[in-house]
């Protein structure tokens, strides 16, 4: 039986595949236009208030909102003053995501890297992050929803990589800074490798649960758990943690595509006793999600 002196949510990524509508429609950029884009955003809106409901239904407590929600957002060609013309809907929108105290992430994809030497890539990753949070920003969510991101390459030197990080990191505008979380990946940066950062900068880590178990320094579940902890305060909100598992049969570090209720079973016993929130890495969603909050309720975890 596990623990109930804990407080967890479980949440999922970007769109619910039960539900007949997308929360991350993208058109080509040769098809760019004002109202193009308007449309899109409008119903990209739609349904991303239609999945968030559903996670109120179903007790689910986190989602990671699309970086897709405004497409092109972060490029030049995007001039139009998308935060006034859906101010409305993001306010309510928001507000409902307040009114049920669901935590809300996003993650911009692998190209937005702060440290890459190419000084374009470092302009237009910064652009991107002021997109994602603008999104949050308009919704008026608290610090507590976040925008995670990988450190980014090595370039044949870490210490000269993880500085470059930092150094970018600490030019940014305060506002941003306290919206950015790093995680530890499974090839460059490990989580003693993100705490190191953390230190220097003051970053909050994300555990990554299945990226630690293919790159470590040979931490337990539950050691790196206590460790990620210690590097957010109340402000920040609870701890974020990622959680997949192995896909059999394909390459090392494949996210399975549902939930493996024996390994999620053996997390939870690892990380019992922790305040987090548990976002669910598994390519059916809101389906591993439900089967997530079901497992914990039913191994003790109060409702």
């Amino acid at each position: 039986m596990l623990s109930k002196e804990w407080d967890v949510r479980f949440g999922f990524v970007a769109n619910a595949n039960t539900l007949e509508c997308k929360a991350n429609h993208r058109f080509r950029l040769a098809s760019y236009s004002e109202a193009r884009l308007f449309e899109t955003v409008a119903a990209n809106l739609d349904c991303m208030e239609a999945i968030l409901r559903f996670a109120v239904r179903h007790g689910v407590g986190f989602f990671r909102i699309s970086s897709d929600t405004v497409p092109f957002a972060s490029h030049p060609i995007c001039r139009a003053d998308w935060v006034n013309r859906f101010a409305d809907r993001f306010a309510a929108i928001g507000a409902y995501i307040r009114r049920h105290k669901l935590r809300i992430s996003m993650h911009p994809g692998q190209y937005t890297v702060l440290n890459a030497p190419d000084e374009r890539i470092r302009t237009r990753s910064i652009a991107e992050l002021r997109y994602h949070a603008a999104l949050l920003d308009v919704l008026g969510l608290d610090r507590t929803a976040r925008i995670q991101l990988h450190v980014g390459g090595v370039y044949g030197n870490k210490e000269h990589a993880i500085a470059a990080f930092c150094r970018q990191y600490e030019g940014l505008e305060g506002g941003l800074r306290k919206r950015l979380v790093i995680e530890n990946d499974e090839r460059n940066y490990s989580l003693r490798d993100c705490l190191s950062i953390h230190g220097e900068v003051g970053i909050p880590v994300v555990f990554d649960t299945f990226h630690h178990q293919c790159l470590s320094a040979g931490e337990s579940v539950r050691e790196g758990l206590a460790a990620a902890a210690k590097s957010w305060s109340r402000k920040d909100g609870p701890l974020m943690v990622d959680y997949s598992s192995q896909q059999p049969g394909r390459r090392r570090g494949a996210h399975a595509d549902s939930l493996d209720e024996q390994h999620f079973l053996r997390f939870l016993e690892q990380a019992a006793g922790f305040d987090c929130d548990v976002m669910l890495e598994l390519r059916d969603k809101e389906v591993s999600a439900l089967k997530a909050v079901a497992l914990a309720r039913r191994h003790g975890f109060p409702k």
